[in-house]
């Protein structure tokens, strides 16, 4: 067995990659997504790719998954009905929440105010408290404790959260209301807020222990759908799935802390950035994730991408790590409009999706998309998967032409201006990770994948000024890619809140090594062994006074070696990237996280065979294209053809099986050792 498959579920399609460990080759498939059940998709790929390949299920060592599961019980309010059970006097944690009206001034009359996760109703105070110190004040009232169990039961809620004050610093009353629990009502899932969140700010920990219960019985029921019926396949490798923040957890950990998986689906792309940069050289990248309904940008920098320490999905704002990326209504998939109020052309965030999708697929569409505009533009050629896709050009014109018409131009025109404005909206959004963060983009390379994201990476890279421009091998399945080639990663954390004046550096040492160990545990216990595993620790950093930290990556030699002082350093220097300035103040460590990671794939992407610099055999045919405001000839290539050097001139189209790579008139694009191709500037 020497097979990792990673398994991404998009809304349209979902990507298999199929990854042999010993050679660095790989098979890729394609299939519609089932969005009633997404497993059974999976199965669909699964049994296609292994007949590609001519292994079975059996010889699949390691089963990767991406899934956007949970993030759709939120974003679609299919969560369970959530118990909460709380200290005397808080019953309304939930409902105050923090006092935080998005919009403008008058944003607070017309925003309504989202649900909470945790109904009223369903919310029940117990008796006994520890105090800030975590030592106990008054005991739990155990008789209590059952008659609101017994009434939570008779009540109907699905899941169960214990979140008491006070609670991350000794969770002894929790664990004893969570043993009663598994006594009284042995069906109902229960988190504890001291396990999911062991951080202060009870707000911060209710919501984020809520939200776990709340997708709970959704994602456990997926996860068990899925790992038995790839049991009945065959399938014996083990399954994990990706994390938020890039890193993989067991499947059974994922079943009881599945908060930890709400932006999974975005975190597959970025890790195959990383994957595809280590391999070229490039350390520093632009991630431009192009789907049919939005693009995911992030920032990658020295292979190392950005993380946050919260996730946001909706109107729901949790505190888990989750790697900084940002969405846009922008996809193959927007739909371009004229409002009457205005008379100026918009494009999305409204999406045509995959059903009835843009008119040039031929499903029922009618509406013009930024896919019908870059099939009346040329850049997206009628015969796609070598003929098997035939694109309605005639079509697509109609469609666009209707734009055309209210803004009194001429078709190709109002193409080009569908296509200007979504590459705005895709440089807008990367603004926000790179300008808006303290970076200079000039500095980045701009990575496109997705299906549509080697259309669009050429002309946003111009308007970053970010080079090369990079098309990776296989950007439809990149994200498929990052699920195959990342690590195992757990973490644990604990709230420490004192300033560094009287914080002993030996104290903070012993806590990071103890929380190393928890996590080391937990990874060996899933079978990998104590030597491979990395520890780093991570700190949230603040002045004193400031509502808000900076986290802060350390590895424990570094640390050891610096020890607090260097700490301070980096905290100022981070502070003034982001804010452009650093201050006198005393400085505040908040919390302390350890962070386990699993071994490292150690192995090589295929190498192409080199050619002589001239990509003539790649040559399908010439083609004719827009390009500075009139039809340009142009050359379209096959990209499996092509061979490590090869120079391609633009204009000109490179097709594969699924995405398409357009590189502009005054570019120049050069296929490298492991067959990315790199835009540049003529």
């Amino acid at each position: 067995m020497t097979y990792r498959l990673g398994v991404d579920v998009g809304g349209t399609f979902t990507d298999l990659l199929l990854f042999n460990q010993q050679d660095g080759s790989f098979f890729r498939h394609k299939t519609p997504s089932t969005p009633h059940d997404s497993s059974e998709g999976i199965l669909n790929g699964l049994g296609a790719i292994c007949e590609k390949a001519g292994i079975t299920p059996a010889d699949i060592e390691f089963f990767l998954h991406g899934t956007t599961v949970a993030t759709n019980a939120v974003l679609e309010g299919k969560g369970a009905r959530v118990g909460l059970i709380t200290s005397e006097g808080y019953r309304q944690v939930m409902q105050i929440a923090r006092s935080f009206v998005p919009g403008g001034l008058a944003g607070w009359i017309v925003w309504p105010k989202p649900v909470p996760l945790a109904a009223l109703e369903d919310t029940f105070e117990v008796a006994g408290r520890m105090n800030a110190q975590g030592e106990e004040v008054r005991e739990i009232d155990e008789a209590q404790i059952r008659d609101v169990l017994t009434k939570l039961k008779a009540s109907g809620v699905q899941a169960l959260t214990v979140s008491l004050m006070n609670g991350y610093l000794n969770g002894a009353h929790e664990k004893r209301i969570g043993e009663l629990a598994a006594e009284i009502c042995p069906e109902l899932p229960v988190s504890l807020s001291h396990e999911v969140l062991p951080e202060m700010q009870e707000y911060e920990r209710t919501l984020t222990t809520v939200a776990n219960a709340a997708v709970r019985p959704v994602v456990g029921n997926y996860v068990r759908n899925l790992r038995d019926n790839l049991r009945k396949g065959g399938m014996a490798g083990s399954l994990s799935l990706l994390r938020s923040d890039g890193g993989l957890q067991s499947s059974e950990k994922s079943e009881e802390h599945p908060v930890a998986l709400l932006m999974s689906g975005p975190a597959g792309g970025v890790t195959g950035a990383l994957w595809v940069g280590k391999n070229a050289g490039i350390k520093n990248i632009l991630t431009l994730d192009v789907g049919g309904t939005s693009t995911d940008v992030a920032l990658i920098e020295n292979l190392e991408a950005r993380r946050v320490r919260t996730t946001e999905v909706g109107h729901l704002s949790v505190r888990a790590s989750a790697l900084d990326v940002k969405t846009v209504g922008a996809g193959g998939g927007s739909i371009a409009y004229v409002p009457e109020l205005t008379g100026a052309l918009r494009v999305g965030p409204e999406s045509a999706g995959a059903v009835p999708g843009p008119v040039a697929y031929n499903k029922g569409g009618t509406l013009p998309t930024v896919t019908d505009a870059n099939v009346v533009l040329g850049y997206l050629p009628e015969n796609l998967l070598g003929g098997t896709f035939k694109l309605d050009r005639e079509g697509a014109k109609a469609a666009v032409q209707t734009v055309a018409d209210k803004l009194g131009i001429d078709v190709m025109e109002a193409a080009r201006g569908i296509i200007d404005i979504v590459n705005e909206n895709m440089f807008g959004a990367l603004r926000m990770i790179s300008v808006q963060q303290g970076y200079d983009p000039r500095h980045f390379a701009v990575m496109g994948f997705g299906g549509a994201g080697p259309l669009h990476v050429n002309a946003v890279a111009k308007l970053m000024g970010s080079w090369p421009a990079v098309s990776p091998v296989s950007p439809g399945v990149l994200c498929a890619l990052g699920d195959a080639t990342t690590r195992m990663r757990t973490e644990t954390a604990r709230s420490y809140s004192k300033s560094f004046s009287s914080t002993e550096e030996a104290d903070v040492l012993a806590q990071l090594e103890e929380m190393a160990a928890q996590t080391t545990k937990e990874l060996t216990s899933e079978g990998i062994d104590a030597s491979d595993v990395t520890v780093e620790f991570e700190l949230d950093v603040r002045y004193e006074g400031q509502a808000f930290e900076v986290p802060l990556s350390i590895d424990p030699e570094t640390f050891k070696s610096g020890g607090l002082a260097a700490i301070i350093a980096r905290f100022d220097d981070e502070h003034e990237r982001l804010f452009t300035f650093k201050m006198d103040s005393e400085h505040e460590l908040v919390n302390l996280r350890a962070v386990a990671l699993g071994p490292v794939l150690d192995l090589e992407a295929q190498r192409l065979p080199e050619g002589n610099g001239d990509p003539v055999e790649a040559k399908v045919r010439d083609h004719q294209l827009w390009a500075d405001g009139k039809m340009v000839p142009a050359v379209i290539y096959d990209r499996s053809k092509l061979k490590a050097n090869d120079v391609i001139q633009g204009p000109a189209i490179v097709t594969e099986m699924d995405s398409t790579t357009l590189i502009e008139a005054d570019c120049t694009g050069t296929v490298d050792a492991y067959g990315n191709i790199l835009i540049n500037l003529k």
